[in-house]
């Protein structure tokens, strides 16, 4: 082979593809039992097609990244909603004009909207720290029973800290609106494959270079000496893309890399639907921060029963079943990051890349667009 990928979730078998049309003999190793890392769905006993990891709505603003995923299969437009239980009432997220009158009454409502409007001129949302930091009395009560009843509680859950701990970019992750839009993302593409995930992996894999290799734990086969890689003992020539952890590709020599995991509770619920929306985060709950109803979710035939995931989010820790889902993004974590990739770019035949090797939170549009940067670069030399 000349290039061993390590991983064989979005960023991985973009990558193979990739370089495979371009002549290379690539052989992809997964230590999972499946091909599409946290993508990889299937259909349940209730005959509805749920996601393992978590759901996946492919979103993005870039016709190119489209038009990619539009290659391996057929997709379906899906513009997914979210609530959030508060006090007892369900209220739309992100939180908008609709959770104003929800939780206000008809005067103080009004006010509320007025000054937004006035506060930020031209402007359809902000973040909960620009609110939380507005001088506006009004604004500022607002943006504190919000982080009170939500946004604390839930982030307390999620990421197992204080919200005092987090890197800021995680709370700017989800806007207040200042309309009564509804819809969790803005993107002008947003969508999901007719035939799920895992067959569009299959689309994606099925060329004549590439080999796929699963229950494979790479880490026992891979090891790193000075600047080179050796593969069971022997040096390797050819070039590896490494997509995994890399604090566990150097033994966690400069400490672990944090990560919060996820552990999903299956439950059948009666009817076709349980929940008012795809998506319901539950701040105030005890244990699970959400849960996900996929009988919303448009592959489906219409069935007696619906599939119900309850999130818990836990730490991940290593040799474990759980996954290694979101990096805990602090100053002290990004700079034990980076410690570790200055000592591995010396290896000049080895490239990181992908969600966790680069220790960045990405969406699907995100990670795709890392692949391809990266598949040129590779081909560049």
């Amino acid at each position: 082979m000349d290039t061993l990928i390590v991983g064989c979730g979005l960023t991985g078998a973009v990558i193979a593809r990739h370089l495979a049309e371009q002549g290379k003999r690539v052989e992809v190793w997964e230590r999972r039992d499946h091909i599409g890392g946290n993508m990889y769905d299937y259909v349940d006993n209730n005959g509805i097609r749920v996601h393992r990891y978590g759901p996946h709505v492919f979103h993005t603003y870039g016709e190119n990244l489209k038009d990619y995923m539009l290659r391996y299969g057929q997709w379906v437009p899906f513009f997914i909603t979210c609530r959030v239980e508060m006090l007892g009432k369900v209220t739309p997220s992100p939180f908008n004009y609709q959770t104003i009158d929800d939780y206000y009454s008809p005067q103080k409502a009004a006010a509320l909207k007025a000054t937004l409007k006035q506060a930020y001129p031209g402007r359809d949302k902000a973040t909960i720290v620009e609110l939380l930091e507005s001088s506006d009395p009004l604004i500022k009560e607002y943006a504190d029973f919000l982080f009170a009843k939500d946004y604390s509680l839930y982030t307390a859950k999620q990421w197992g800290i204080s919200p005092a701990e987090i890197d800021p970019s995680v709370l700017r992750r989800v806007p207040v609106l200042f309309s009564y839009k509804d819809g969790y993302f803005d993107d002008t593409w947003q969508m999901v494959p007719v035939d799920g995930y895992t067959a569009w992996f299959f689309k994606l894999l099925d060329y004549p270079n590439i080999t796929v290799r699963l229950n494979v734990e790479a880490l026992d086969h891979i090891k790193i000496a000075g600047d080179k890689i050796l593969l069971d003992g022997v040096p390797f020539a050819g070039q590896v893309i490494y997509t995994g952890a890399v604090d566990e590709l150097l033994g966690k020599k400069y400490g672990a890399l944090p990560y919060r995991s996820l552990r999903f509770e299956w439950r059948t619920g009666e009817g076709e639907h349980c929940l008012a929306a795809p998506l319901v985060a539950y701040p105030e709950a005890e244990g699970y921060t959400r849960i996900t109803e996929y009988s919303h979710f448009p592959q489906k035939q219409r069935q007696k029963q619906t599939s119900l995931a309850y999130e818990y989010p836990l730490p991940y820790q290593e040799g474990s079943k759980a996954e290694p889902y979101y990096p805990i993004l602090t100053e002290e974590s990004k700079e034990r990051h980076e410690r570790y990739l200055h000592e591995l770019r010396r290896i000049r035949n080895l490239t990181c890349c992908g969600r966790l090797a680069d220790f960045k939170y990405y969406n699907m549009d995100q990670a795709l667009a890392r692949a391809l940067a990266c598949s040129e670069e590779e081909l560049e030399g």
